[in-house]
């Protein structure tokens, strides 16, 4: 495993998503990492972005300033290419799942918000160089479009928008492993 130098990320990841209650802390990777937790598997990686809002007060000679963050913003975004209507759920908040007689029935609209936060992970794995876990708890605040093509696989891209997770109020959670000293 590497050290704590710089390393060169190469690869993509698993996608888990698990229905999230604030309050409870983020659970134990054993938890959020199972088979039944992956979103679906991913197409064309994943994205992390993090966003300030900064304010700078200067004073009219240009000679004394101050600046602080206002606001933050992050999202963590990914195209799902292994789904069906119970993903559907998970990515639009007014999704609702009913399955009878062998049929899936997902019906999406009509203003009935569920409410539900998920906790998101997307782990890289690398034997070399450890791997790469991001953690964010929100929900899918894009929407979705499903294309069928007769040439290409349907990915549905999600874009979860980061909400606070803890006290302190992180919106991104980043943790690598790296080699003991």
């Amino acid at each position: 495993m590497a050290t704590s130098a710089e390393k060169i990320v190469l690869g993509s990841g698993y996608l888990y998503c698990l229905e999230f209650n604030s309050g409870t802390g983020i659970p134990e990777d054993s938890v959020i990492e199972t088979e039944s937790n992956i979103l679906g598997y991913i197409k064309g990686g994943a994205t992390v972005e993090y966003t300030p809002t900064k304010y700078t007060a200067i004073d009219d000679m240009g000679r004394k300033s101050k600046t602080i963050t206002t606001d933050e913003e992050a999202h963590l975004k990914s195209g799902v290419m292994t789904w069906n209507g119970n993903t559907l759920k998970k990515l639009c908040a007014t999704a609702r799942v009913t399955e009878k007689d062998g049929k899936r029935t997902v019906k999406i609209g009509g203003g009935v918000d569920d409410g539900k936060n998920y906790l998101i992970r997307f782990k890289h794995e690398d034997k070399e160089n450890g791997n790469i876990r991001v953690t964010v708890v929100g929900k899918n605040e894009a929407g979705f479009a499903i294309q069928f093509a007769k040439d290409t696989e349907t990915v549905i891209n999600a874009d979860f928008r980061a909400m606070p997770h803890d006290e302190e109020g992180t919106l991104i959670l980043y943790e690598e492993e790296i080699a003991a000293a």
